[in-house]
């Protein structure tokens, strides 16, 4: 397995090695040894959610606020997304800055977003289906929600993909009306 940091610290992205062959493929989607190499964090993922959405459905940007910040380790299962992180880490040289990545079925790889970062992802296409491993239980009364076009962030989404919303999305705050105490330290 590979891991390539991206460029906000903490972000890091993994491509297994995949062994294919006539019967199909094998690869090792999780190391622990490899991950705490990689991220340094002795992850402990307590929860797994898995999502189907169609194209254009954008989930996010979700955080839990500070202390129950929650590390997530995203893969697609199906179709494709364009993923993004967005540092909410109140004392980060970045804070506010995003990266976004592209995961597919095809490409196999996986996006450690660590605690700390809002998270959402847009469907590239139907039936799009997305599995993620999290360090820390949701707990409805610490979630927080960034508007997925917060102007001070300025995520640049895929063109000609119209974003579906949930009215929890829709109606988002940006991410400067966020407590700063809710913000997780680094």
């Amino acid at each position: 397995m590979r891991s390539e940091p991206l460029r906000l610290p903490g972000l890091v992205l993994f491509t297994p090695l995949v062994h294919e062959d006539a019967r199909g493929f094998v690869f090792e989607g999780f190391n622990a040894r490899r991950f705490r190499d990689a991220t340094g964090i002795d992850a402990r993922f307590v929860q797994e959610n898995h999502s189907r959405s169609a194209r254009g459905v954008l989930r996010g940007m979700h955080l839990q606020a500070f202390p129950g910040a929650q590390g997530k380790l995203v893969r697609v299962v199906r179709g494709a997304i364009f993923d993004v992180a967005i540092d909410a880490r109140r004392n980060s040289p970045t804070f506010g800055e995003w990266c976004g990545v592209e995961l597919s079925e095809s490409d196999r790889r996986a996006l450690w977003v660590p605690a700390g970062f809002a998270h959402g992802f847009v469907a590239l296409g139907d039936g799009t289906e997305v599995q993620y491993h999290l360090t820390e239980h949701w707990q409805p009364g610490l979630e927080r929600v960034v508007r997925w076009n917060d102007p001070d962030v300025g995520i640049a989404w895929p063109p000609g993909v119209a974003p579906v919303l949930s009215d929890r999305d829709a109606n988002a705050g940006t991410l400067a009306e966020i407590p700063e105490a809710e913000l997780t330290p680094i």
